[in-house]
Order: structure tokens, then sequence, then C-alpha cells
């Protein structure tokens, strides 16, 4: 046990109220789920780093982004497989550093998953602003519209409510897969670089550096796909499987959209867009074209899914933290369907009253890119550490490569943190205060009232009493 802890006594029924539901995925619903998580990625906000760094800037950032996510990715799946628990990446943490390196990811990776949804959000609101759908002027009612509909699918049962997140991201996938096949016809290269002055590198290096935080909307997400582990149907198969199978997916689609969207378009036409896919459309084929029609309705599916599946993500963030005393532990309780009820509905209110006030969805979303690229820091960490200090606890599946893979997704997150930093300092600066003002919480209360009996907690004691033995 960590010394500067305390653990208090609960009732013998205290996790029985705290109850996930076993077996609802297996590794495609979970591929899917890792999928979903970033789709609205692909649609918008991406192309921010052509203003950045210009197309090659932005192809730079990706191919390192792309690299990060995958090493990263890699690392988790054996995590995941390892310490298959619900608190994901805070649980990884925990047993590597200690309770307040654990504590510290949770709320790196908390701050992720609470401030997306909120984000997506708005932009679903001026989505349909955009569309002239409703006859709407205002977006609050879409917001709200938004956080009550998904958040009472996922209270009604989780099997259903991944099923139908499966649904909505297949749709949002074909749409994707459209756009793509549709654009190749119209491809010329020399639309890649009409940035400024042209050329690869238009802003030099520094560039590139400021594309890094928009290349990361490729793939920004997909590692929330350990939070499902304890609904999973055999978390030591299928967590690699789905991981991985879904960065597969986003890998193919980063690269695609990458290419084929500016060099239909042009880089400069689609640098400041806020729907660049159905933009690439038209500049294409015409302001009536099929393909813009479809891509932009479509795109809809694609924000919902990312919307839906986010919800998913901060209510298993946040009941995991809840459970084991770190944050308070009512937000922990569950339903007679066993799901997180509390832990889905308080951010939801948080996310709305964030997005009906500010209306700063690129705001949101850079403060969810700087928890998520500090997370992944300590993340990272936790795998080297854990390969290091605990080399025969058990790995059902071994990231190839080992430290050196971690390593190398350690070093890129540090650049993207620097990155984030000089793109966006406010974010940056909203990011710390809450890491800090949540630190000194647990510094002052709640490391004195953590639960023994939390699974993150009882891995943590049985790897300390067995360091002990061998001591």
């Amino acid at each position: 046990m960590a010394k500067h802890v305390e653990y208090e006594k609960v009732g013998s029924d205290y996790l029985e109220h705290r109850q996930l539901k076993r077996g609802a995925a297996g590794w495609v619903l979970l591929a899917g789920l890792g999928v979903s998580y970033v789709i609205s990625g692909d649609f918008a906000g991406w192309n921010f780093g052509l203003e950045q760094g210009g197309w090659g800037g932005l192809l730079v950032a990706t191919v390192l982004m792309g690299a990060m996510y995958t090493c990263m990715v890699f690392g988790l799946a054996e995590l995941a497989a390892a310490l298959p628990v619900a608190g994901g990446g805070y649980g990884f943490a925990r047993r590597a550093l200690g309770p307040l390196g654990g504590f510290a990811t949770g709320v790196a990776i908390l701050i992720e998953y609470a401030m997306a949804p909120a984000a997506i959000a708005v932009f679903i609101g001026g989505y349909v602003e955009t569309l002239g759908l409703f006859g709407l002027t205002n977006s609050w009612p879409v917001y709200l519209v938004c956080f009550i509909v998904f958040i009472g699918v996922h209270l009604y049962g989780v099997g259903e409510a991944l099923r139908l997140m499966f649904v909505i991201t297949g749709v949002a996938v074909v749409a994707l897969a459209v756009f793509v096949i549709g654009m190749v016809p119209s491809f010329d290269s020399a639309k890649l670089f009409d940035v400024a002055d042209g050329g690869f590198l238009p802003f030099g290096v520094a560039g590139a550096l400021g594309a890094l935080v928009y290349a990361i909307w490729f793939f920004l997400g997909v590692e929330g796909v350990p939070v499902a582990a304890e609904e999973a149907r055999d978390p030591k198969r299928d967590m690699p499987r789905g991981i991985i199978g879904a960065m597969v997916v986003l890998l193919v689609f980063a690269g695609a959209i990458l290419v084929l969207a500016p060099g239909g378009a042009g880089s400069e036409a689609l640098k400041a867009s806020d729907n660049p896919l159905p933009d690439a459309a038209r500049a294409a084929y015409g302001d009536g074209s099929v393909l813009a029609q479809i891509v932009n309705y479509v795109g809809l599916a694609g924000l919902v899914a990312s919307f839906f599946s986010l919800i998913f993500a901060y209510s298993r963030q946040l009941f995991a933290l809840s459970r084991a005393g770190y944050l308070p532990r009512w937000l922990s309780r569950t339903s007679r369907r066993k799901t997180p009820h509390l832990a889905l509905v308080v951010p939801g209110v948080l996310g709305f009253l964030l997005a009906a006030i500010t209306q700063d969805g690129a705001q949101l979303i850079n403060i969810a890119v700087f928890g998520a690229a500090l997370s992944y820091v300590l993340m990272m960490v936790s795998h080297i550490v854990l390969r290091v200090r605990e080399p025969g606890l058990e790995r059902p599946y071994r990231t190839p490569g080992g430290v050196v893979t971690t390593g190398i997704a350690l070093v890129l997150a540090v650049a993207a943190v620097v990155a984030t930093f000089f793109v966006d300092e406010l974010a940056a600066g909203i990011t710390a205060g809450i890491v800090v003002v949540a630190l000194a919480y647990f510094w002052f209360y709640s490391r004195h009232h953590l639960v023994a009996s939390a699974p993150e907690e009882e891995f943590a004691a049985i790897a300390q009493a067995e360091r002990e033995l061998k001591d």
C-alpha cells in the first residue's frame, strides 16, 4: 500500500451498487467504439492544420501523430489486456505511478472526455443551422436535445448504446468511403501546395509543429477503448483486437482524406473551412453535386457518433475514479440496468452549460487535446515503468518492440504537449488550472478516503505485497 494514502472501510454492499454489465461487447463492437470516438475529426478540424503548416507541414504532422498513436495503441493493448479495469489509463498509471500519478492521469483523461462532447455539441448545432434544419437560428436547443437523447440511450443500457453507436458510426464510415472514392477523379497534386507561396513547407518547421495539434484530430479518442474493459466479453483477447483494429481503420481514412480532400479542392480553399469535406466536393463537382449533398448531410452522423461515444467514455472514467474514492463516491453508483447514471448525467449537465455559454467549439476541443496529450505522456511512462519494474506481470498481449515502441510514443506525446501550448496558450492554461485544482483536492481530501476494495486499488495492493515478499 502507498504510505501517503489512507483507506476507509466500506460496507460489503459497496461494490454491489457499483457494477457494470459484463460481456456486453466483443472485439468488433470495441473496434467500432474506437472509430466512433474519432470519426468526427475526419469530417472537420484537421484542415486547420493547412493554415498552420501548409499541406506539407500537415503531412509531416500527421505522419508523426499517426506514429505516436500507433505506438501508443500497441502499448495500451498490452496494458488493457493485463489490467482490464474501467479506469483505463488511470488504472494503468495507478499501478505504475502510484495514487497521485494515477489520479493525475485520470483527471487529464477526464478533461479530454468531458470537454470533447461539449465541443462536438457546438459543432452539431452549427451543422444543423448551416443545413437550415428545423428553422433554428440559435443552437442551444440542439445541444440540449443531443445531451438528453444520447445520455438517455446510455442510461437504458450499455449493450443497446454500443450497438446503436456502431450503426451510426457505420453510416459515417460509408459516407467517408463514398467521399474518398468520389474525389479520386478530381485529384491534382498541384492543388496540395497552393497555400501561401507554395512549396512543401511554406511556413517551415515551425508550421509543421503548429500543425501537430490538428493532425491529432485524425486519431483523438481512440485511446478510450480500454475504459470498456469491464464490459467486454473477453478483455484479454478483445481489448488488443478492438483497439488495434480501430487504429488500422483510422490510419487508412487519415491518409486518404489528407491526400484527396486538398488534392481535389486545393489546400487554400479548405484551410479555414468549418465543413471541409462538403466544401471539397463542391469545389470539385459544383454546388449542387450529389457527392456534396451526401457528405453534407451524412457528415452529421460522424459528429453524432463521436458525441455519443464520448459520453460513454467520460462516464466510465468518472465511474472508476469515483468508485475508488478519488472523486465523490456517490458519482459511481449504478442503476438496476448496471449503468453509471450519475456519472452520465452530471458531466452531461456541465457539458451542456459549457456549450451553451461559450459556443466556442474550437476552444473547448483545444482544452480536450491538451488534456489528452498530457495523459498520453503519463500512460506511456506507465507502460515503460511496468515493463521495467514488473517483468513478471501476466501479459496476454505484448507490445511489438516493447519499451522502444512506447518510448517513441512518449517522445512524440511530449512534442504534442509543447505544440498545444504554443498554438493555444489559453486552452493549455485552463487545462493546467483544472489539473492543479484536482490535485489539491486529492492531496487535502481524497487521498485520506480511498477505497481499498476498488479493482484498481486491489491490483496495486497485490503488486505491492508481491514486491515486499521478494525484498
